[in-house]
């Protein structure tokens, strides 16, 4: 069998100058061209992302970390559900005491009678007392330093007034929410300057008595652990500001370092004397504050309220929640503090009297023996914290058991006992701390 030759082509197509291609060269290339071309585009398109490819890592954290947060409010907003849901039930509980209280004393019928007769004027035993329980009596030397102009009369009296132009604001080292704090110099003296927000008074009834009342509470208090006043601008809204010493650090950056609470410590602990050390004489400044004639309860005890000289020597501060109280008067307000070191019965919302800052300290006192924040070896936010002390299930754990600190931790368990009748005094706790401390200085 015979092999075709192959068939020529013709001369026309092949014909060219010389050097030049010919057009069959030409449309060749030009097909190879535009092959490589869509070759490469679509290795491109095999090797490139696309419009349709999943997001990158980065997207796909930032989302998860904003899943996990809303996560962590739905659990908090639950918990609140759960404590408010308690409270209200507590509330109406106490309500129907009272009712049962009022008719079983002859009160009730009073009461009827009363909203049956408006045109009666006489005053009755009940009006009275209800009068007495919703407005109750405060010491007479309290009630006329609430006064705005009286206390201003006072600091001008004693030397304290500070005209705001006399103070020269530098950089802010703390805000909170209704307050900045400033370094600041005052006639060449380094001071702390706290400016209470301007709104804080336009937006709440009550801002001009509290800032009074706390700054009344500072201008009454000589001792050493308690933070001094220097003096006040008393010119809300825009200058109600309060002069102290200048602090350069609180117990908590003292304890934990600076920043936010963590689990794991970032500096060192301090040695066991020197917290013993703190403990004491945080419990001497609250002494001194219990034994005041009248009474003055701090309400909001905690590390970060309690500030340290270039010495480390405390300053017992922060009275923005201070209140005054006679001889056997009880408080009533309710949620006054921060529910990790705050009280059953002040959770509760139930009256409470000076043994709420004792049951802080108990809190204080095992924080500086372990090293650890409240509750930090639970997973449980502020609110379910609050829920569980109410209900009086849980207290920080304690430190590791030692034969030689079981006073210390007998100490502790009195103090934030559930009933305030057993928490001891202040005197006592400082009588029996000095006698611990003097133990471990002079061990040998």
């Amino acid at each position: 069998m015979s092999r075709q030759p192959p068939k020529s082509i013709p001369l026309a197509a092949n014909m060219s100058s010389p050097g030049q291609p010919n057009t069959a060269t030409i449309a060749a290339l030009k097909t190879r061209s535009s092959r490589t071309k869509f070759c490469g585009a679509f290795g491109d398109c095999m090797t490139k992302p696309t419009i349709a490819s999943s997001p990158p890592r980065q997207s796909n954290s930032r989302l998860e970390l904003q899943v996990e947060e809303l996560h962590k409010e739905v659990k908090k907003e639950k918990e609140l559900k759960s404590m408010y849901k308690i409270r209200l039930e507590r509330t109406q509980d106490y309500l129907k005491y009272c009712l049962q209280v009022a008719q079983d004393n002859g009160f009730l019928n009073h009461i009827i009678n009363k909203k049956d007769n408006p045109q009666e004027s006489s005053p009755t035993s009940s009006s009275a007392i209800v009068q007495a329980s919703t407005n109750p009596q405060t010491p007479p030397n309290v009630q006329q330093n609430t006064n705005l102009l009286a206390l201003i009369e006072q600091a001008k009296l004693n030397g304290w007034y500070i005209d705001p132009h006399e103070i020269e604001l530098h950089k802010k080292v703390a805000q909170g929410s209704t307050a900045e704090i400033y370094k600041a110099t005052w006639r060449g003296l380094e001071v702390a300057v706290k400016c209470i927000f301007p709104d804080f008074f336009r937006l709440n009834d009550c801002g001009v008595s509290f800032f009074a009342q706390e700054v009344e509470t500072l201008s009454r208090q000589r001792h050493t652990y308690v933070l001094r006043l220097m003096g006040a601008c008393l010119d809300p809204p825009n200058h109600g500001w309060v002069v102290t010493e200048f602090m350069n650090m609180t117990l908590k950056d003292w304890l934990h370092g600076p920043g936010k609470r963590r689990k794991e410590r970032v500096t060192p602990l301090p040695p066991f004397e020197e917290r013993l050390a703190k403990a004491l004489e945080i419990a001497q400044g609250m002494q001194y504050l219990h034994e005041h004639k009248p009474m003055i309860i701090h309400r909001d005890l905690k590390p970060s309220n309690i500030f340290m000289d270039d010495a480390f020597h405390v300053r017992v501060a922060d009275f923005g929640h201070a209140r005054f109280l006679s001889d056997e008067e009880k408080a009533f307000t309710g949620e006054t503090g921060t529910y990790v070191y705050m009280a059953p019965e002040v959770i509760r919302s139930e009256p409470y009297d000076e043994k709420c800052d004792v049951f802080s300290f108990g809190i204080i006192l095992n924080e500086l023996l372990t090293g650890n924040y409240p509750y930090i070896e639970t997973d449980y936010g502020p609110s379910k914290i609050a829920l569980q002390v109410g209900e009086g299930k849980i207290r920080p754990a304690l430190p590791e058991h030692e034969d030689n600190i079981e006073d210390l931790i007998q100490l502790i368990q009195l103090s934030w006992d559930e009933d305030p009748e057993y928490r001891p005094s202040f005197g006592t706790i400082t009588r029996g701390l000095t006698m611990i401390y003097d133990r471990f200085i002079n061990a040998p």
